[in-house]
């Protein structure tokens, strides 16, 4: 029973392990048909996941057993390394084929990072005015909701009514695959408003579509961040986001399942930039998961380096009396840590642009307090281990005093330093860590070594 209960649950989101491997049996086998039959029922999103869980060998080993199989909505799916390699492994039909089935914002991420040739061949596969929409996308700055949009979208006059525009719908035109609104424009190709499908079609057919327009509508530039459309998206709760040019017509939509898998992606970009390991996966290889670390590894060696320097003008002091060198860690390492949950707080505030110039100095002062607080409560417990550990009030004295300050300092620089990277235009994720962990080290040690200079030599 269990067993059966560990499948459904791995079954309801992902793939089983049993069914990974099967399709690892198969490979080695190099059995298509069995290939064909487990990998057929599965989602796309669950292809490409098998697809990067297998290792580089099996990977090649399947592409050539499994002709045909790969399709464009596969390799939307996988990671943008990953997807790099399988495209060149591809045939240019196969490719192409694959590019076919994709709607215009899928294309454009499918083909912004691809070489020249490869971009053309992908083009080329296009219908003319796909063509035009994907060129059109990928001359828009690479963070811009003009190059995230898809041009796919339903368009109706302002002064139709929904009986219109129900015979639109079902007229001979191509409607996308996935839509939510219909999009009401003026004679210039202005958008006004919109109406949800649930709305058109629970309406009286004489019932004017202006009447029935959503609240929520608001359009965003074709310049706008495509981060800051994804989180008003979240903020108004808004399924669609209309797309103008500088004219004010439109031009294309987000959809709040792009814009929430943009969100998902920064978040977890986020996390891995605070770890120091770039944007990197599962699936990269060891030189590039080498290349991605190293630049940070070096950072932490030179900061490290910086620390000891400080240590070094104790040299003295720590040889007069050897417990500062075994208490000397607890300092710095309380510090590292309080800096770093300010730390995660503040990047992840300014992502959601929820830490802002209006409450940046409150926030600021927030962390100082608990810093002080939580200083404090630490600071009377070093304070007996001073005592009951090495009989020394005064050194427990020592050890307290530089743990509240550290604290404090902890606290403010885990808020300031991303605000103030962010506001030099440095992403805050990628550099802060760094920078806290070396204000936190050299402010502990110097802290706790002077104030044992001063008070117990």
């Amino acid at each position: 029973m269990t067993d059966v209960t560990d499948d459904i649950e791995e079954e309801a989101f992902g793939i089983a392990d049993r069914v990974i491997a099967e399709v690892r049996e198969a490979i080695t086998a190099q059995d298509a048909d069995r290939i064909d039959a487990l990998l057929e029922p599965l989602h796309a999103a669950d292809i490409a996941h098998l697809i990067e869980l297998i290792d580089p060998r099996e990977r090649r080993d399947l592409l050539a057993v499994w002709k045909g199989g790969m399709d464009g909505d596969i390799l939307s799916e996988l990671n943008e390394n990953l997807r790099e390699e399988i495209i060149e492994s591809l045939t240019p039909a196969e490719f192409t084929d694959a590019v076919r089935e994709l709607e215009t914002d899928d294309v454009v991420d499918l083909v912004e990072y691809l070489d020249d040739a490869q971009q053309e061949a992908a083009l080329e596969a296009l219908d003319a005015g796909d063509r035009v929409a994907v060129e059109q996308a990928l001359s828009y700055p690479e963070e811009s909701a003009g190059r995230h949009m898809q041009s796919e979208l339903v368009r109706a006059p302002e002064h139709w009514v929904v009986g219109d525009a129900i015979d639109y719908l079902r007229s001979d035109i191509v409607l996308p695959d996935q839509f939510y609104h219909i999009i009401l424009v003026d004679p210039r190709l202005k958008a006004v408003g919109y109406v949800t499908l649930g709305r058109l079609l629970s309406s009286r057919r004489n019932v004017p579509l202006v009447d029935i327009v959503e609240d929520t509508f608001r359009t965003f530039h074709v310049a706008q961040d495509v981060e800051e459309v994804a989180q008003a998206i979240n903020h108004y709760h808004m399924i669609t986001a209309p797309v103008v040019d500088d004219d004010d017509r439109i031009v294309g939509v987000i959809t709040i399942d792009d814009a929430m898998a943009f969100l998902e992606e920064e978040a977890e970009e986020d996390i891995l930039r605070l770890a120091g390991v770039g944007e990197g996966s599962l699936s990269d290889r060891v030189l590039e998961t080498t290349r991605q670390r190293f630049p940070w590894l070096a950072v932490n060696l030179l900061t490290a380096i910086f620390a000891s320097m400080v240590i070094s003008l104790f040299e003295g002091t720590i040889q007069s009396l050897v417990a500062l060198a075994v208490l000397m860690p607890i300092v710095a390492s309380m510090g590292g840590n309080a800096g770093t949950q300010s730390l995660t707080v503040a990047v992840r505030a300014i992502a959601t642009r929820d830490l802002t110039a209006a409450n940046v100095w409150r926030v600021i002062r927030r962390e100082a307090l608990v810093g002080l607080v939580n200083g404090t409560i630490f600071a009377v417990v070093m304070g007996l281990v001073g005592i009951f550990w090495f009989g020394s009030p005064m050194l427990g004295a020592v050890i307290g005093v530089a743990m509240v300050i550290n604290m404090v300092v902890a606290g403010l620089a885990g808020t300031m330093v991303p605000v103030l990277l962010e506001r030099f235009g440095i992403d805050p994720a990628l550099a802060s860590g760094a920078f806290v962990t070396t204000v936190t080290d050299v402010v502990g040690f110097f802290a706790f070594l002077g104030l044992a200079a001063l008070w117990l030599l």
